[in-house]
């Protein structure tokens, strides 16, 4: 029997989330673990998922998101190493980006979906991935004037 592979979904909290969440027929097509970061909200997917979490970090506080990013970079290598993913799917944001960059220096895959609010102008998060992404999903054609390699996939709601 071929063993399935190993995705690991991860975003931030919010619509990043959400988006991420509408994914769930993929689950049981493949060995999944889901990551975000912890809140009141997020505890409850520990009923239904398999999940970890990291440090939530809203950027308003740079000084503390500072610490908290830089924890959330060596947890997420954790995380890598314990679930030993084959491939990285993200909705972003700014939780998602060193786990994309580890699994690029563990040669895994990765693949972005660029946020569905974003129409006209880029994500900073999509930025940052978009050069080392096996597959980048847009959900707008417009999207492609910055991001000519991406693939349109259409909304995933």
């Amino acid at each position: 029997m071929k063993q399935k592979k190993k995705l690991l979904m991860i975003s931030s909290v919010g619509g990043h989330l959400t988006q991420l969440l509408s994914l769930e027929e993929l689950f049981k097509e493949y060995d999944y673990h889901l990551v975000t970061e912890k809140t009141d909200v997020t505890l409850k997917l520990k009923d239904k998922y398999p999940v970890s979490f990291l440090v939530y970090g809203a950027r308003n506080y740079l000084f503390r998101y500072l610490f908290k990013f830089s924890y959330n970079i060596i947890k997420s290598l954790m995380i890598f190493l314990r679930e030993k993913p084959d491939i990285i799917i993200t909705t972003g944001a700014h939780t998602a980006v060193p786990m994309c960059y580890i699994a690029k220096l563990f040669r895994k895959k990765v693949i972005f979906i660029e946020s569905f609010a974003k129409s006209k102008s880029p994500t900073l998060s999509g930025r940052m991935i978009y050069p080392i992404a096996d597959l980048f999903i847009i959900q707008w054609e417009s999207m492609k004037e910055f991001y000519p390699k991406a693939v349109y996939g259409g909304t995933i709601y």
